[in-house]
């Protein structure tokens, strides 16, 4: 671009004129159509390790997922320890790995065989603090960050004392750090890190890292926070928490619906299109300290999973969801899932087939807007449609335990579609009306 002059005489590169743009990365375009799965190893499956999971891969795969984020890799540490077995987020050792699991070359392949089905595998990284004793407590205590007395310290505010934080404004914490990072993508072969509390550390470390994990390989890079600036240079998504507390509040009957309209304003006017966020209905914290996702939803449990699939984000599956776990995992210690079939699992599948099978329902800047579609009972029934110059996706959820006599008022949704239960296909028109049950949805496509 030429310099420019502008009226005050200082030259610059910049045209101020020209939209720029907010996002700086180049997000993997495997991640389009992507469903992102958790898996916490210890539970997984009954012997807890990289090879006992591996035999769950085709399956997931048929489920339809595309992203498998493995809950932290690393040894656990001792001192302080929560439970019999402790948190995976209190790591002694970034460069070992938790011998529970397997050794290094169980986890080469597991990622090796992932990635001949297609799929592929990023890990927790814990970059804001270790366990008490990590190896660095001794080798680099200035590492860490201390109170005025000069003792070690926990995250503030929280109940996280079976870890201490570490100072960023230590360089040789930052390139130990990132040298860490690099190890597990050369070694292993990974595709990306899901990272742990990451608005809890310095958004410049982020950016280093992740230019030189791009100079490895194309990463997917998610952030366990919620802000639009960490998309810019770092993470290609962020987590959704607003979107579940709407959800959770509205099945709760604690919300009214407007909170849902709050959170798809906010997302489409302060996030910009490229980013991606990740809308769940359930994970390993959800889980283990709020409750199951029926103790979460409810009559509600199936609309939420409905908005998390076809509304804009990517879908997080925490493990056991599809098998419908009955239980809240224990979290520091073994608790297995009980594997069989079930409806919510069905439900994940055809859902997921449908959100491949649209383009206007892919994530981020593959993916079309969400357009609000105004109908006979917006305090009750959420409607929008999804559309593309190949594809239209409409969805309406009544969260609501009220029976909801329902017509369309949006002009834009009107014409010949087909009805995804019943493959039937109808006019839509103003003069339509649909009776939705309590907590009943409807999709139709063209």
């Amino acid at each position: 671009m030429p310099v420019i002059e502008p009226a005050n005489g200082i030259s610059t590169e910049l045209d101020p004129y020209q939209p720029q743009t907010l996002v700086n990365i180049q997000t993997p375009d495997w991640s389009k159509d992507a469903v992102i799965y958790e898996i916490n190893l210890r539970q997984f499956t009954r012997e807890g390790t990289f090879r006992a999971a591996e035999t769950h891969l085709p399956r997931l795969k048929q489920l339809g997922v595309g992203i498998l984020w493995l809950m932290p890799i690393h040894p656990i540490g001792k001192k302080n320890r929560k439970g019999s077995l402790g948190s995976p987020y209190a790591v002694r050792d970034y460069f070992a790995l938790n011998s529970e699991f397997g050794c290094i070359e169980d986890m080469r392949h597991f990622v090796d065989y992932a990635h001949e089905l297609g799929l592929y595998v990023i890990i927790d990284w814990v970059a804001n603090h270790s366990a008490w004793d990590n190896v660095l407590v001794e080798q680099h205590p200035n590492w860490y960050a201390t109170d005025i007395e000069g003792n070690f310290t926990p995250t503030p505010w929280w109940d996280w004392n079976d870890i201490i934080d570490f100072d960023y404004s230590q360089p040789e914490l930052r390139a130990y750090m990132a040298s860490a990072m690099r190890y597990w993508v050369n070694e292993t072969d990974i595709d990306g890190y899901r990272c742990d509390v990451a608005g809890f550390v310095p958004q410049d470390f982020w950016v280093l890292v992740r230019r030189q994990l791009d100079a490895i390989k194309p990463v997917f890079m998610l952030a366990e926070w919620e802000s639009r600036d960490l998309h810019y240079d770092a993470f290609d998504m962020s987590y959704a928490w607003s979107w579940n507390e709407a959800m959770h509040g509205i099945a709760q009957g604690k919300l009214p619906l407007s909170k849902l309209y709050k959170y798809y304003s906010w997302n489409e006017k302060s996030f910009p299109q490229a980013s991606m966020r990740m809308t769940f209905v359930s994970n390993h914290d959800k889980n283990a300290w709020d409750g199951t996702q029926f103790e979460q939803f409810g009559d509600a449990l199936e609309c939420a999973i409905v908005l998390s699939v076809l509304g804009e984000g990517m879908p997080l599956i925490y493990n056991g969801q599809e098998a419908g776990n009955p239980k809240r995992l224990a979290f520091f210690e073994r608790d297995p899932i009980d594997w069989r079939g079930h409806r919510i699992g069905d439900l994940y599948t055809d859902l997921i087939a449908l959100k491949k099978a649209h383009s206007a329902l892919h994530n981020g800047q593959w993916g079309a807007r969400m357009m609000p579609i105004t109908n006979s009972h917006p305090d009750k029934v959420f409607s929008f449609m999804r559309q593309d110059k190949a594809s239209k996706v409409i969805v309406m959820l009544n969260l609501s335990g009220e029976s909801i006599p329902l017509s369309l008022t949006s002009r834009a949704v009107f014409g010949s579609v087909e009805d995804w239960h019943t493959g039937e296909r109808i006019e839509l028109t103003s003069k339509c009306e649909f009776n939705l049950g309590p907590w009943q949805w409807l999709i139709f496509t063209a």
